[in-house]
């Protein structure tokens, strides 16, 4: 199942529960798909969201809102079922921003081309090449170009902790193994592995997938990954052991930008610079790979669990880069149907060494 965008897509995001996908383009449009497997996709909406270029999306309150993130420094929220604008929130950054990922229900992290991390209804970030969230421990999660893992805490407003630099230029992020590993991609096509509390160094790295950049990553189950890479190709990979299980699918020759799974986990979304988003039905390109793989003994001496603080909640993140006198700001709101008014605690971060932004990317 294939649909031409157009233009060049930053972002996709599927609904939580319905047969909805939402891409961000290039153009600033966001557009919104009903698909089925039975007919061809249908598009709802076709908005001109923002002057720039819509970098990313989100669903939000349960499926009934969109948030979009755009190097114009605005966060649009947008109702689904209309398409009109709920909020706008002008300059929320002081640079573009490029990406945003779910928090809870009704708040999203936002990152911006500085490195400035922001957490609102409708996002809020810092400059990070990608995030993900654990919910149980109120953990965001982030990967950085400079090759930093950093861990914020919210409720102390201070930066808890911070990788040593790596080499590698980290590129996309997800949480494994039940909160124990955290699993980097790179542009190297290396993935590393951090084990949880042990965020100085990696404790493994997996080579199979170099030399291509591990451009998204997306979690598939505790032991299963799926990869895109700059090569356009979407790989299954196996987490400790560390291995290619099989190619699954191609979305073309140009690097895959986003992946995602549908709410029913039957469909697998992809986007890439070819301007088309695909759906892959994810039954059919797993065929051969097994349902379940079986899990070998992790020869890991960081045995730890992920620890839940429920007094303390907790923001990791990798920053691409951090400018000096960079800050954290991190905004708590209810979940109610409208943008209600938020809490702010700001935070100051270290300086890192100064970054401008490819010009592509969310």
């Amino acid at each position: 199942m294939e649909l031409s965008l157009g233009s060049l897509p930053f972002g996709l995001d599927f609904h939580p529960s319905d047969q909805l996908v939402a891409a961000a383009l290039i153009t600033g449009d966001l557009h919104l798909y009903r698909y089925n497997a039975d007919s061809p996709p249908q598009k709802l909406l076709d908005l001109h969201a923002h002057e720039e270029s819509c970098r990313a999306v989100r669903f939000v309150n349960g499926g009934q809102a969109m948030l979009t993130g755009s190097t114009d420094r605005s966060i649009l929220a947008t109702d689904v079922e209309t398409g009109a604008t709920i909020a706008r929130l002008e300059d929320s950054h002081e640079d573009a921003i490029y990406s945003l990922i779910n928090v809870t229900e009704s708040t999203v992290a936002s990152g911006d081309d500085q490195g400035c991390i922001k957490v609102v209804f409708f996002p809020s970030s810092c400059y990070e090449t990608d995030m993900t969230f654990a919910a149980d421990a109120m953990k965001l999660l982030g990967t950085s170009g400079d090759g930093t893992l950093s861990v914020c805490n919210l409720r102390k407003n201070t930066v808890q902790t911070r990788s040593e630099f790596s080499e590698e230029e980290l590129t996309s992020v997800v949480l494994m193994k039940n909160g124990r590993k955290v699993v980097c991609g790179s542009q190297s096509g290396t993935v590393l592995l951090y084990s949880w509390g042990y965020f100085k160094d990696c404790s493994d790295r997996f080579v199979g997938l170099s030399p291509n950049s591990v451009d998204a990553l997306l979690k598939l189950d505790e032991d299963r990954v799926i990869t895109g890479s700059e090569n356009g190709l979407i790989s299954l990979v196996g987490i400790l052991p560390n291995r290619i299980i099989q190619p699954i699918a191609e979305h073309s020759e140009y690097p895959i930008e986003s992946l995602a799974l549908s709410h029913d986990r039957k469909f697998l979304g992809s986007i890439s610079h070819d301007s088309m988003l695909k759906l892959w039905d994810l039954d059919d390109i797993l065929k051969g790979s097994g349902n379940n793989i079986s899990q070998a003994a992790e020869s890991d001496s960081d045995g730890d669990d992920m620890d839940v603080d429920n007094k303390d909640y907790l923001l990791l993140c990798t920053n691409y880069d951090m400018i000096p006198g960079g800050h954290l700001h991190v905004i708590f709101i209810d979940g109610s149907g409208t943008l209600p008014s938020a809490h702010i605690m700001t935070v100051t971060v270290p300086v890192l060494c100064p970054y401008t932004a490819p010009s592509l990317l969310p």
